[in-house]
């Protein structure tokens, strides 16, 4: 199991994945394991996996700091807003489709064994987690 670092803030654009990514790429440069986690990301900015699957591009920098390939486990949930209180939902890398936010809160209690389990996958396989 993999020791974890939370990086939190106050709000959005508060620098937090600039932060983690920092953290991401030191860790790895002093030898370590080390897997960037975002469990929910809202993002319009996504970045494809090689197995054809979005994550948030915030992890995909990430993990390309943390010397690891871009990885759906790294963000499980990935929000892109469509419109007024409309994302599309992106569960493991692959669209569910437009779900209204009253929808999607009521959804997601019941996708926390996902999110876990990518977790502990990752922590699984690496010696760091860097959590944002």
């Amino acid at each position: 199991m993999a020791k974890t670092i939370m990086v939190q803030g106050t709000c959005s654009n508060a620098g937090k994945s600039w932060i983690s990514t920092g953290l991401c790429r030191l860790f790895a440069q002093d030898g370590y394991q080390v897997a960037p986690f975002k469990s929910q990301n809202m993002s319009s900015n996504s970045y494809t996996t090689k197995d054809g699957r979005e994550i948030a591009r915030a992890q995909a920098v990430q993990s390309e700091a943390a010397l690891k390939e871009p990885d759906i486990r790294m963000n499980p949930i990935l929000l892109k807003p469509i419109g007024d209180m409309v994302s599309q939902v992106i569960i493991n890398g692959i669209s569910i489709g437009n779900v209204p936010a009253a929808e999607y809160f009521k959804m997601k209690n019941a996708l926390k064994p996902e999110i876990m389990k990518a977790y502990h996958s990752l922590s699984a396989e690496n010696e760091l987690i860097v959590i944002e």
